[in-house]
C-alpha cells in the first residue's frame, strides 16, 4: 500500500498522533498534569494545520476566521462576567493567558469548531443534493439553506455536549455546582448557527480536506476521555 504524503494526510497523521498520545498520557501515564498543561499547544497546532490545508486562502476566509474568533471571545466574556450567556462558569489556568476572564485560545477554539462543522455540513449537503438530483427530487432552496444551518449548529452543539464533562475534569473551566445548564446548549446552538450563516455567505473555498478528519479525531478524543476518565 502506497502512502501519499500530501497536506491532508500529513495533518491527519499529526492530529491522530497528538490526540492518541494525549489520551494515553491523560488516562494511563503518571504525567497526566503535563499532558493537560500542554493542551493549548495542541489546539494551536491543530488550528495551524487547518489553515495550512485551506485551499485558496482569500480575504473572505480570513474574515470568517476573524469573525469567529471575535464572536467567540465576545460571547464568552459576556458569559463569564455576567452569566447572561451559557450560565455561571469560570475558566481555569490550563488554557493560558486571558482577556477579561476568557483565554485567548477559546476564540481559536470557536473558529476551529464552527469552521469544521461548516465544512462537514457543506460536503454532506452537497452529496445529498446530488442524490436528490439523481432521484429527480427537487427541494426548495430555502429548505436546503435552513437545513444546512440547523444541521451544522446541531453538530457544533453536540460536540460541546461531548466535551463539557471532560473539560471540567481537566480543569479547562468550572460550572456553578458542577452542573451544565441546558441554557448553555441553547446559546451554543444559536451562536454557532449565526456564525454558520456567515460561513455560508462569505465567498471562500469550503472544501478544506482536513476539517472532517480533525473533527472526527477530536470527537473520538473527547469521547474516550468522557468514557474512561
Amino acid at each position: 500500500m502506497t502512502i501519499v504524503l500530501n497536506r491532508k494526510n500529513i495533518a491527519t497523521g499529526i492530529a491522530i498522533l497528538f490526540h492518541f498520545c494525549g489520551a494515553v498520557g491523560i488516562l494511563l501515564s503518571g504525567s497526566k498534569d503535563w499532558f493537560i498543561q500542554n493542551t493549548s499547544l495542541n489546539l494551536i497546532l491543530m488550528a495551524g494545520l487547518l489553515i495550512w490545508n485551506q485551499p485558496e486562502k482569500n480575504l473572505s476566509f480570513f474574515l470568517f476566521l476573524l469573525a469567529a474568533f471575535v464572536t467567540g471571545m465576545g460571547v464568552e466574556m459576556i458569559g463569564v462576567n455576567t452569566g447572561a450567556l451559557f450560565g455561571i462558569y469560570q475558566y481555569g489556568t490550563v488554557m493560558g493567558a486571558k482577556l477579561n476572564g476568557v483565554p485567548w485560545l477559546i476564540g481559536i477554539n470557536w473558529f476551529v469548531l464552527v469552521f469544521c462543522c461548516g465544512v462537514v455540513m457543506h460536503q454532506l449537503h452537497g452529496w445529498l443534493h446530488l442524490q436528490y438530483e439523481m432521484l429527480d427530487i427537487n427541494m426548495a432552496g430555502w429548505v436546503e439553506k435552513l437545513s444546512l444551518l440547523l444541521d451544522g449548529a446541531f453538530l457544533a452543539t453536540f460536540f460541546d455536549w461531548v466535551m463539557e464533562p471532560v473539560a471540567m475534569k481537566l480543569g479547562f473551566w468550572d460550572w456553578k455546582d458542577n452542573l451544565v445548564p441546558n441554557f448553555n446548549y441553547g446559546c451554543w446552538f444559536v451562536i454557532s448557527m449565526a456564525l454558520l450563516w456567515l460561513f455560508g455567505k462569505l465567498k471562500f473555498n469550503k472544501s478544506n480536506p482536513f476539517a472532517a478528519h480533525l473533527l472526527i479525531v477530536q470527537a473520538l478524543f473527547f469521547l474516550a476521555l468522557r468514557t474512561f476518565l
